[in-house]
């Protein structure tokens, strides 16, 4: 309970009126908070306004497996007139058409390493030529394969692409055959005879939120390592007597523990690893097992998400004890407001502005929820993610603790030390 102090003694009350007239009052607040709202505007929504004008290079597989015979007058069968042009039209910035046979296709779907697959099938060419005559049964069809795994937005786009691409061909075999004479009852076919089928290339769970889970599972565990990173500094801070403790009218300072800088980081980076299992275990108790999230390699899933977490607690934790009072707006920006748009989640980097991408190399959360996607969706595989996820991860330990404990002994040898402040 705070202590009652008799009217007599206390001091002269200072009035909110003759402060709000101070402009130096504001000036910090108010700059701060324009900038922070501005850079978050620009970082958001500069992201994720003109996916298609920002594509650059997505990754699409081109699988050619027509076996037929050219026909009449042609050196080479349609299946390799339709990759060849689809290949080489249009801009290689945007899209990199990526020439596979089917089981290297699948294998490319399978790892998240293609967003889609536009596939020319074994008969394409005899179906074609069939058309020209009274003897058609089939109309001739191209594939196209999406990849829900690396995101509905991503894999939309993917099969944008292809359907395009397919329409294009067809259009152009049309006239090729119209040219060559048709019966009648063919003739109105001949002007666009090439069916587009649509169907999943690599099946992902029902419970998988499109492909989006993987997001935001992701961002669980950024924010749980964000959030509790910055609970513990200041938990400890308060405890240790540097902080005071205020809750509605009850304020209270504890004596200050001596202790230095580098020993209060020990303490809470021991604190971050060990809550972090409670934090962990918590995350994948409400996604899997509450709401039914579908997860697989549960083992594996909760190993990575507690390096995961740790790894951004102890990077807050760092960036608290270097930069001080103004360490959690840094860290919110290294691990919040850099990482979302760069993440390549929900909108692929390959169709971001340049900056984005060029973040995406470093920013965590790009290369966790790349981490995650494998374990979710492309069953944990190296390839799709997963080594560069825990390769990042151990890169993420040691920044954190090279330049923490580089920046707190620095203080501490220079007798910087945290003294308790005191009332004029």
């Amino acid at each position: 309970m705070p202590s009652a102090i008799p009217p007599s003694t206390r001091p002269p009350q200072v009035r909110a009126g003759t402060l709000v007239r101070n402009a130096k009052l504001w000036l910090v607040p108010a700059v701060l908070s324009a900038l922070v709202a501005l850079l978050l505007s620009l970082l958001y929504m500069g992201g994720i306004l003109s996916p298609s004008d920002n594509l650059h290079r997505l990754p699409v597989a081109l699988v050619d497996e027509d076996r037929g015979s050219p026909l009449p007058g042609q050196q080479e069968n349609l299946g390799k007139q339709i990759t060849d042009s689809i290949a080489s039209a249009g801009s290689a910035d945007t899209v990199q058409w990526r020439r596979l046979g089917s089981a290297e296709a699948q294998d490319a779907l399978a790892s998240g390493k293609v967003f889609g697959a536009l596939v020319v099938p074994e008969n394409f060419t005899a179906s074609v030529a069939a058309l020209a005559t009274d003897r058609a049964t089939v109309r001739p069809t191209l594939t196209v394969l999406t990849n829900p795994g690396v995101g509905s937005l991503g894999s939309s786009m993917a099969a944008q692409i292809n359907q395009n691409a397919a329409h294009q061909a067809s259009l152009t075999i049309g006239k090729q055959l119209s040219a060559a004479g048709a019966v009648p009852t063919t003739r109105l076919l001949l002007t666009d005879p090439v069916a587009v089928t649509t169907r999943v290339g690599h099946p992902i769970g029902r419970h998988s939120g499109l492909g989006l889970t993987a997001f935001y599972y992701t961002l669980l565990l950024v924010l749980s390592g964000f959030i509790g990173g910055n609970l513990i500094h200041t938990g400890v801070d308060t405890a240790l007597g540097y902080t005071d403790s205020e809750i509605g009218p009850w304020h209270a300072r504890r004596p200050t523990v001596p202790i230095s800088r580098t020993q209060t980081l020990v303490l809470k980076m021991l604190m971050t690893a060990g809550i972090s299992v409670l934090t962990t275990t918590l995350v994948m108790l409400a996604t899997i097992t509450i709401l039914g999230m579908d997860a697989t390699h549960l083992p594996l899933l909760w190993v990575f998400s507690y390096c995961a977490t740790v790894a951004i607690g102890l990077g807050v934790q760092a960036i608290n004890a270097a930069f001080g009072g103004i360490g959690q707006l840094v860290s919110m920006f290294v691990f919040i407001a850099l990482a979302l748009p760069s993440s390549g989640a929900t909108v692929p980097l390959e169709a971001t502005p340049g900056f984005y991408r060029f973040l995406g190399i470093f920013e965590p959360m790009h290369q966790l929820s790349a981490g995650v996607r494998s374990i979710l969706y492309f069953d944990a595989r190296a390839d799709a993610g997963l080594e560069r996820a825990w390769i990042m991860i151990a890169v993420g330990f040691v920044v954190a603790f090279v330049f923490g404990f580089a920046m707190t002994h620095y203080y501490d040898r220079r007798g910087l030390r945290r003294l308790t402040p005191q009332p004029e």
